[in-house]
């Protein structure tokens, strides 16, 4: 996670802060990757004020920590067909243990402060005249983020222990790894594509549109921040979302245009397909990936299940899927300085990044998709079954001569 943050800061330009201060940077995105609570603070003195507030997940990062910790938990498990409770809990108190000093660690550590340059504007006579210092920091709070953090280790623990197909199923609950599993790590598989295919056009735009470190920055912290909220426009989903001032946001030219606006815009395919036709592709997108993971988790589920019990799941599934995006994918960061009760005077000090979902009609949609993707990837896979089967034993013979007879005694020995 370290290294993966480091990188993407570094390809942001987050090398040149002053005060040596990338370390602390790096610290506070690991921070804020695991659900921790990072602070904007700012002091200006009696004769200005000042107002921030940052809410975002890198998610390359979350994602990044989410599968090497899963990994570890699962490698001493990987050889056991069940495993019991006492276990399972002994391995996770491990890597909990070492988790929570590394986390309070970075809670520490993560915190710093900036002088604000006023310019050469009026905001800088001002300021020059009346001895005006302007300082803008963010700092941790150690006690939620020690508590969200470790929420977010036990749902990465229980996550991988639910999807991951070498992972042993609970002693007491043999029915787990048939019902649970194949829709868990159906989900998984489609947030990993999504995010596959994300990083090939991301690749390609790269190498053919020019500004590499924009692209990698956006690579390296926040891909699935994009590729995630863009699956859900693609099922039909709504987003609101502004970006303004200086503070945008590292993304594509057709997603900067739509939400640089004096007021909340709207992203749903209506408004992109406005601007670039070619976003009605998402479409096809989603309905191919949706496909094939309801495929997969009907192929990984006994044949005895019924087609429209396969849609309930899948809907289901897909339902808490986009729960999740919508939960993980809001943004909203702000920071703004007045001066005498002059705000922004010149100086492009002020600025405000906004992204969230419209819930309801997203998880509407997402139950919609699922029981008609569900129910084709259900039949496709039971088509597929009965190709990859023979004939079983006792049933009727090629060209109507009826089944085969039980086998002859063997002859008596003289």
């Amino acid at each position: 996670m370290g290294v993966v943050a480091a990188l993407g800061l570094w390809a942001a330009g987050a090398a040149h802060l002053p005060d040596r201060a990338f370390p602390r940077v790096v610290c506070a995105t690991m921070v804020t990757a695991v659900g921790g609570s990072v602070q904007l603070s700012g002091n200006a003195g009696p004769l200005a004020r000042t107002h921030a507030g940052v809410t975002v997940m890198p998610l390359s990062v979350t994602l990044t920590g989410a599968l090497v910790l899963a990994a570890g938990f699962l490698r001493p498990l990987r050889h056991r067909a069940a495993a019991g409770a006492g276990e399972v809990a002994g391995w996770a108190a491990r890597i909990a243990v070492l988790w929570l000093a590394a986390l309070t660690g970075l809670a520490f550590a993560a915190r710093q402060t900036f002088a604000v340059d006023l310019g050469d504007g009026v905001l800088g006579t001002i300021g020059d005249l009346f001895g005006a210092e302007p300082e803008v920091g963010f700092t941790t709070h150690v006690p939620l983020t020690v508590g969200f953090g470790l929420l977010w280790l036990a749902g990465v623990l229980a996550l991988a222990l639910l999807a991951a197909r070498t992972a042993p199923r609970p002693a007491r609950a043999p029915w787990f790894a048939t019902w649970v599993r194949p829709g868990a790590y159906a989900m998984v598989a489609l947030l990993l594509a999504s995010v596959a295919v994300g990083l090939a056009v991301a690749l390609v735009a790269a190498g053919t549109r020019g500004r590499p470190a924009q692209t990698f920055a956006l690579i390296l912290l926040g891909l699935p921040n994009l590729v995630w909220p863009v699956l859900t426009i693609g099922l039909g989903a709504t987003w609101k979302g502004r970006v303004d001032g200086p503070f945008g946001l590292p993304v594509p030219r057709l997603l900067d245009e739509v939400l640089r606006t004096p007021d909340v815009s709207t992203l749903d395919l209506g408004t992109l397909a406005g601007h670039d036709g070619r976003v009605w592709w998402l479409v096809v997108v989603d309905a191919v990936l949706l496909l094939g993971a309801a495929f997969l988790a009907a192929a990984l589920t006994p044949a005895r299940l019924r087609l429209w019990q396969h849609a309930l799941r899948m809907a289901v599934a897909l339902v808490l899927t986009v729960l999740t995006i919508c939960l993980v994918g809001r943004i909203s960061a702000h920071y703004g300085l007045s001066l005498l009760g002059i705000g922004d005077v010149g100086g492009g000090l002020s600025g405000e990044v906004l992204l969230r979902a419209g819930l309801w009609s997203a998880l509407g949609l997402a139950a919609l998709w699922g029981l008609v993707t569900g129910f084709l990837g259900a039949l496709a896979a039971g088509r597929a079954r009965h190709r990859g089967t023979g004939p079983a034993e006792g049933t009727e013979r090629p060209g109507g001569a009826g089944p085969a007879g039980p086998p002859k005694a063997p002859a008596e020995d003289h």
